[in-house]
């Protein structure tokens, strides 16, 4: 058995050692090169300077500095907001935005629940929302319409019924707005009754009879003032005969905005939800691009531009930035993109739960279409992002 003094004389060195062991790891947490085996008896708190450099990696100033003997330092362009300004190879504004608008033959607008902040307009609604937009400098539109379920049928013919939603919109906003560029949807799903982009036969999708339809339908908004026809169904030649059409008919001034590598992309659903447009049956990856394709839409754009075809489009948006780059390379028409629902409304949820700042993370996707090669963006942040600019207009 041990003494009442050995027991006290064991304390106190197991008390030493437990302050020696606190002190050591309070030095450790400060300092990774310090460790126990150079502890001094007197510790003071001040790490010691045991920590060189090799020879030869630093040169030194003649005020003693340490100097990294690298003549090209990137940093220097970066230096301040005015020599970013200077050397920025991409630039953003309202120009570059066509506004999407959704459209309906209803008094009162309709919140889209998977799109925040969209809605379907009425047309007085649409007419407003246009004029508040081009005070920010927005001036380019692109209408989209949902339907009435009595009005579609298998042909789509309310498609081009002259007295339909979409002639009657653009003749409102060419008039109050004689300057702005109105896009119109080439395309029969939202007039569909099989919801797909074309006429269905035993279950397929009717290539060239579909492009007649849409030539009728591209007539009809060229008559009604469209400045530009987005034909985004994805038959084979339709570009060329809708471009045949508007030239036979004395409207050569009328463009084409070809929606020219456009996927079978999970990314449309909020879109469809807006539009009532859902496939009735199946899906439409008979005729939209496989996501799994880049070097097809070289196909495609080639086939486009050679039918007449103003502007080229890529849709989806974000996740085909490589594609918008390979076009931008290989074409000299404007390249345009569409930033679709999907990508919309996901920055929308995260926003919402605070997850991301949306003003600047909706500005660089934006930025970043551009910095892919986009010259044009179909974007629903169109009057948000140019109001922001306006505000801010170096990001």
């Amino acid at each position: 058995a041990s003494s009442p003094h050995s027991s006290r004389k064991m304390l106190g060195l197991f008390t030493a050692a437990s302050s020696s062991f606190a002190g050591e790891a309070r030095f450790s947490a400060r300092g990774a090169a310090w460790s126990p085996r150079s502890a001094s008896p007197s510790l003071t708190g001040v790490i010691p300077d045991i920590a060189t450099v090799p020879e030869g990696v630093l040169s030194r100033t003649t005020s003693g500095r340490p100097l990294v003997d690298q003549r090209p330092r990137p940093r220097r362009n970066r230096k301040s907001a005015a020599v970013r300004r200077m050397v920025r190879e991409t630039s953003l504004t309202p120009a570059n935005f066509v506004y999407p608008l959704f459209i309906h033959d209803v008094a009162e607008n309709a919140e889209i629940a998977s799109m925040p902040g969209c809605e379907r307009h009425s047309l007085p609604s649409m007419l407003a929302e246009a004029q508040d937009a081009w005070q920010y400098g927005v001036r380019s539109f692109i209408l989209f319409p949902k339907v009435e379920d009595e009005l579609k049928s298998n042909r789509g013919e309310e498609s081009y019924n002259p007295e339909g939603i979409v002639p009657r919109a653009v003749r409102m906003i060419k008039e109050a707005l004689p300057e702005s560029i109105v896009f119109t949807d080439i395309a029969l799903d939202p007039y569909s009754s099989m919801g797909h982009d074309g006429i269905v036969e035993d279950g397929k999708i009717l290539n060239d009879d579909t492009i007649e339809q849409l030539c009728k339908q591209a007539l009809c908004h060229a008559r009604a003032g469209s400045d530009c026809v987005a034909p985004s169904d994805m038959m084979d030649g339709r570009v060329g005969a809708i471009r045949d059409a508007l030239d036979a008919e004395g409207f050569t001034d009328v463009s084409i905005l070809a929606y020219t590598a456009k996927y079978a992309s999970a990314y449309y659903g909020p879109f469809r939800d807006a539009l009532d447009s859902h496939p009735g049956f199946g899906d439409k990856k008979t005729y939209q691009q496989d996501p799994a394709n880049g070097r097809e839409a070289y196909i495609e754009a080639e086939l486009d531009e050679a039918e007449g075809a103003d502007i080229l489009l890529v849709k989806p948006g974000l996740p085909y930035l490589d594609v918008v780059h390979r076009l931008r390379q290989s074409t000299s028409l404007p390249v345009a993109a569409y930033h679709v629902s999907g990508e919309y409304s996901m920055l929308k949820a995260a926003a919402e739960r605070g997850w991301l700042d949306e003003r600047k993370v909706a500005l660089e996707t934006l930025l970043c279409f551009r910095r892919a090669g986009a010259d044009i963006i179909l974007t629903y942040y169109a009057k948000q992002a140019s109001k922001w600019l306006m505000e801010e207009p170096d990001l």
